[in-house]
């Protein structure tokens, strides 16, 4: 046999589930969302927030050069103060004699071009003469500049006599200022222009030959006419650097620049365009310029320039959480809702920042950072239109139940009372027939006993749709009173044994001694009114009803069982319920309201108390009544 209780109905989430239909509509307006934002131009905001992934590289130690094969020689304050000015052709060409006694694979010479001379050199037509000489006898000896040449054009970029013969390339430093992120950060490097190499990979490929085939170029990517590539950036100082007094002077031992990338250019603070804005920092020199040529060489040599994952994943990722950012808005609870969205934009952002640091990988952060408030506030109104919408169904719906609930309280409680009076007439006419000392047929006392018999079901009726009304009304207040249980139980047999009598039943008295407890007594005596009745209607002729008390823990238990028709399995969680009676009961002959275990369970749980039934078809049913021992 299996033991069942009240139940109550499973809580629901609260979420409707959604038709295919209204799941595609969301999607589809997600997309569409997405694809718009994703057509925006957030290169200032994306450009920001790959900054922020370069300085953080920096901070975790991963942007740190063991041994470059690059260094810097600077011409700084100093240098201008040693020499009462920019040092001139000879002081350079002095410079180079001593520089090359170190024998540097590379000598980069950042003094730009400028209407066919070197910037901020003086000297004489001699020194220029002596300097052209030193320098062209250095085997990779660059000037470095910021023209083009264009398809056809080779071998155009000169400097004026006598110093024509020396090596002017196009070694572009490319600032995001028309387009990109239009910050003028120095983001990336030029690799090749219409199908020329640059400076950079020319002396980079010395180093890694892997990069001689510009395509094999880590991160490379078409923009216009050229190939390019975002620089991986090193913090200012990662590169070791001397003065160009120093130099000159022979201080420095000649082995530290063998085999090494010399890249010679000032520091002195006196123009603008001595700097580079960085991704470490936007503000004026933060980078020399030397340096960031070091930085693209760099970047070139160990083929690690990052990589920026094409536009459609940047558009998958971007409706993807457009696509959740919907859902949660239209269907979760705020609170979750924020907590689910907060959570996707952290974890995305930090994988962004992995994946970056780790791999060198950058994925934008900005539109689906963009598409999470965007798509969040512009569908919040529309959630708020179908709340307000629902809640004003709930209204008018709740509204009209109270109005409908409050007409049947007030049409049943009329009508019982209009009841009771002619049904109490019946009752007394039916007793006056009874005791006249008129001789009765059979026939005759048959029918006015059945008069009294229908007449009694009724107001039995009319009373319990009468309390039920003051229930559901006022409430019920206890009056708690010291009582024997089993006093109680007693009474309530000795009210029903004429009805056992009828049936032949025979109620069997298991009584343990108790002690007593607090209860209101009348509300206890029906609670038992009402189970051992049942138990006696739906009980066969010559069967028992078993009643038994016990003191178990904390609680008093009361059980009631009988050998009658039971209860189908389905019906147990249900029969607790008000007007509720089985389909076998409905089509039998007994007669009852279905608030009989209603009333009950309601009047033990206002003693803190619960019953629980055990029932099987045919089988009987068992109930018990559990009522704690102190209140």
């Amino acid at each position: 046999m299996k033991q069942t209780s009240s139940s109550h109905p499973e809580e629901k989430s609260g979420l409707s589930s959604l038709s295919w239909r209204q799941l595609a509509i969301r999607i589809v307006f997600a997309v569409i969302a997405s694809s718009l934002i994703s057509f925006l131009k957030l290169d200032y905001i994306e450009s920001y927030f790959y900054d922020l992934r370069v300085s953080l590289k920096a901070v975790v130690g991963l942007s740190h050069l063991n041994t470059p094969p690059i260094v810097l020689i600077k011409i700084d304050t100093k240098t201008v103060e040693s020499f009462q000015g920019f040092p001139n052709y000879q002081q350079h060409s002095d410079f180079l004699n001593q520089l090359t006694k170190g024998q540097p694979r590379f000598v980069i010479y950042d003094f730009r071009p400028k209407d066919g001379e070197l910037k901020d050199i003086e000297g004489d037509e001699l020194q220029r003469k002596t300097f052209a000489l030193v320098a062209g006898q250095i085997p990779n000896f660059y000037i470095p500049t910021d023209d083009l040449e264009m398809k056809g054009e080779a071998g155009k970029l000169k400097l004026n006599s006598p110093l024509e013969q020396l090596k002017i390339y196009p070694g572009i430093k490319t600032s995001d200022t028309i387009l990109f992120a239009k910050d003028g950060v120095y983001r990336r490097m030029m690799v090749r222009y219409q199908e020329q190499k640059l400076l950079h990979p020319i002396v980079a490929e010395s180093f890694n030959p892997k990069i001689q085939n510009t395509s094999a170029i880590r991160g490379l990517f078409s923009f216009f006419d050229s190939d390019q590539a975002y620089i991986n950036y090193h913090p200012n100082g990662s590169f070791p650097s001397y003065s160009f007094e120093d130099i000159l002077k022979g201080n420095i031992d000649n082995n530290t620049f063998r085999d090494k990338i010399v890249i010679v250019g000032t520091d002195t603070g006196k123009s603008a365009k001595e700097y580079a804005l960085t991704p470490y920092s936007r503000e004026i020199n933060a980078m020399t310029s030397i340096e960031v040529h070091a930085n693209m060489i760099q970047t070139l040599i160990d083929n690690n320039a990052p990589i920026r994952l094409p536009n459609w994943v940047n558009i998958l990722f971007t409706c993807l959480i457009s696509v959740l950012t919907v859902h949660v808005v239209l269907s979760l609870k705020p609170s979750r809702g924020l907590l689910l969205l907060g959570s996707t934009l952290l974890g995305f952002i930090t994988l962004a920042f992995l994946l970056f640091i780790i791999a060198g990988i950058w994925i934008d952060i900005a539109h689906p950072f963009l598409t999470i408030f965007l798509c969040y506030y512009f569908f919040i109104p529309y959630r708020l239109i179908i709340e307000n919408r629902r809640s004003w169904e709930y209204f008018q719906k709740n509204k009209l139940l109270k109005q409908v609930e409050e007409l049947k309280t007030n049409f049943i409680s009329m009508m019982s009372h209009d009841l009771k009076t002619p049904i109490a007439r019946i009752l007394g006419m039916a007793d006056v027939i009874l005791k006249e000392d008129v001789v009765l047929s059979s026939m005759q006392r048959e029918a006015v006993d059945t008069i009294k018999v229908s007449s009694n079901d009724l107001l039995k009726f009319i009373n319990a749709i009468l309390q039920y009304g003051s229930i559901e009304s006022q409430g019920v207040e206890l009056h708690r009173q010291s009582k024997d249980i089993n006093q109680l139980i007693l009474d309530v047999i000795k009210k029903h044994e004429f009805l056992a009598q009828v049936k032949k039943i025979k109620i069997v008295q298991e009584l343990e001694p108790l002690f007593p407890i607090l209860v209101d007594p009348e509300l206890i005596k029906q609670v038992f009114s009402n189970l051992i009745e049942n138990s006696i209607k739906y009980s066969p002729e010559g069967s028992s009803v078993v009643v038994r008390t016990r003191e178990s823990g904390n609680e008093v238990q009361v059980d009631i069982i009988d050998q009658g028709m039971g209860i189908p399995t389905a019906d147990l969680p249900n029969i607790f319920m008000k007007f509720f009676r089985t389909h076998s009961v409905k089509t039998s002959t007994i007669k009852g309201s279905g608030l009989g275990l209603y009333l009950a369970s309601y009047f033990v749980e206002l003693h803190k108390g619960q019953i629980t039934v055990v029932s099987e078809p045919n089988q009987g049913s068992q109930f018990t009544v559990s009522l704690p021992l102190q209140n």
